[in-house]
């Protein structure tokens, strides 16, 4: 857990270098879509396999789009001994604005619907 001082300084770098352009054309593809409407709507960290399981793309492609998303500022990653969560930068007000934007997007192909179901059954894996 983060304390109060370390979650301040990540938002005042996250501010200084976050590229407005970066943002949108990191959000060009509906699969980092699809990823950052699953973590706004669950509000939980996820480790890649967890994206995997949820989204049913393949590892390499969803860790190829994590890293994207990284880059443009809209994803942080901590590390737990071998494992890599990944987490929506929050507390920012135009990226938490982004977000519930994000989340109000229609699913006309039922994708989230699909991707939401999946997280919650790969979630309880990691209460068991």
């Amino acid at each position: 857990m983060q304390n109060i001082g370390t979650q301040f300084q990540e938002r005042v770098v996250h501010l200084i270098k976050t590229q407005p352009e970066a943002i949108f054309q990191a959000l060009s593809d509906p699969i980092r879509i699809r990823v950052i409407r699953l973590l706004n709507v669950t509000d939980e960290e996820a480790c890649l396999c967890e994206l995997v399981d949820s989204l049913l793309e393949p590892e390499c492609k969803l860790s190829r789009h994590i890293k994207i998303l990284k880059r443009s500022g809209l994803l942080t990653a901590r590390k737990d001994g071998r494992w890599v969560y990944h987490r929506l930068v929050s507390k920012v007000s135009y990226l938490d604005s982004l977000h519930e934007t994000i989340s109000l997007l229609p699913d006309a192909d039922g994708f989230f619907k699909k991707d939401l179901s999946n997280f919650k059954k790969r979630f309880r894996m990691r209460e068991d």
